[in-house]
């Protein structure tokens, strides 16, 4: 299972998601735009959950209503961002 190669990701259903925290709103954001640059050159959109100090992110592929192996890839590629 893929899921198990990815820290802290939980998977329902047809989605895989995390929740990622921050000391403040700057961070959230810059994280956000991180997340969005790399959204678009994978042409691969999660959905986002923005609050002040914390961001969820979740992906799925709507093509195919459930998880592709590049859920996984693009979810890998994000946790490299956090770690930055």
């Amino acid at each position: 299972m893929l899921i198990k190669q990815l820290d802290g990701w939980v998977q329902r259903d047809h989605t895989i998601g995390k929740d990622f925290n921050f000391k403040n709103y700057y961070q959230t954001m810059a994280f956000v735009n991180a997340v969005a640059w790399l959204s678009h050159r994978e042409d691969h959109h999660p959905d986002l959950n923005v609050s002040y100090n914390k961001c969820h992110v979740e992906y799925s592929t709507h093509a195919i209503s459930g998880l592709s192996e590049n859920d996984f890839i693009c979810a890998a590629k994000v946790d490299a961002l956090f770690k930055v």
